[in-house]
């Protein structure tokens, strides 16, 4: 993760936060134009995050959840005022994108393929989001009819040729998507943390919950994809999953759901 010193948070902060982090190095994290992150240097480390209101609410309730599971930071404070304010510890360790781990990138494939799979193996009974399947359908029926279609940022490989192509393999194949699994939802390798290429935790998992485990599956092999610049780890990521729960053909469906956002 990018980290830029600056001499001061620019927003008004919540009375608490504030009086935590005051005195400690600040560091700009940002990635993201939706929100803010801020790295506080601080004992271990602390990220302090800033989003438009209501919008790190899930977030906050996700982490807290796959922090009781041992996969994720631990959440300290959960602000709502003018905007959503959420401090986490830091998950020890570098994200995946780390020149290291891009560097070994069979090893890497590999560790991402298995840890994805032990998540999947994770007890989710108790998830406070049990239904992410529907949401994840719902969403991408609504982006469908208000005209959000961009294939780009996929390889030709997962590409329809038109909406309409895309939402008649989705229209065909959505209902096999019944497996259940706790999912990441936004498997990347930025969201994935290894200290030393232990597994150390997932961060942002505001888009996780109990649903298909194609979702995942899918970005995986798009992520090594798009950070390693060859389609070549593919088969070898599916392999180290395990394809004994992997689906060719659902890979397609959620392909034609990605393409509408």
């Amino acid at each position: 993760m990018k980290k830029t010193l600056i001499t001061q948070i620019p927003e008004v902060l919540p009375t608490e936060i504030r009086n935590f982090i005051s005195g400690s190095p600040i560091y700009n994290s940002s990635s993201s134009p939706e929100a803010r992150v801020y790295f506080v240097d601080k004992d271990e480390g602390y990220y302090l995050k800033r989003a438009r209101l209501g919008k790190l609410e899930k977030e906050a309730k996700m982490t807290q959840y796959f922090y009781s599971k041992g996969l994720s930071a631990e959440v300290l404070d959960y602000t709502a005022n003018d905007y959503d304010w959420l401090l986490t510890r830091a998950v020890k360790g570098e994200d995946c994108v780390y020149s290291e781990y891009l560097a070994n990138s069979e090893r890497l494939c590999d560790a991402i393929a298995c840890e994805l799979r032990r998540l999947h193996e994770t007890d989710y009974t108790d998830c406070p989001v049990m239904e992410k399947t529907s949401e994840y359908l719902a969403t991408t029926e609504k982006n469908y009819q208000t005209g959000n279609y961009d294939k780009s940022a996929f390889p030709d490989s997962f590409g329809y040729r038109s909406a309409e192509e895309a939402h008649q393999v989705l229209e065909a194949g959505k209902d096999a998507l019944q497996d259940k699994v706790l999912l990441h939802g936004d498997y990347c390798l930025p969201n994935i943390i290894l200290d030393n290429w232990k597994f150390s935790g997932f961060i942002d998992v505001d888009c996780s919950g109990v649903g298909d485990r194609h979702i995942d599956l899918f970005w995986g092999i798009w992520t090594l994809w798009f950070n390693l610049k060859t389609n070549k780890y593919r088969d070898r990521f599916l392999d180290a999953y395990g394809r004994d729960k992997v689906d060719e053909a659902l890979l397609d469906v959620i392909a034609a759901a990605e393409v509408f956002g």
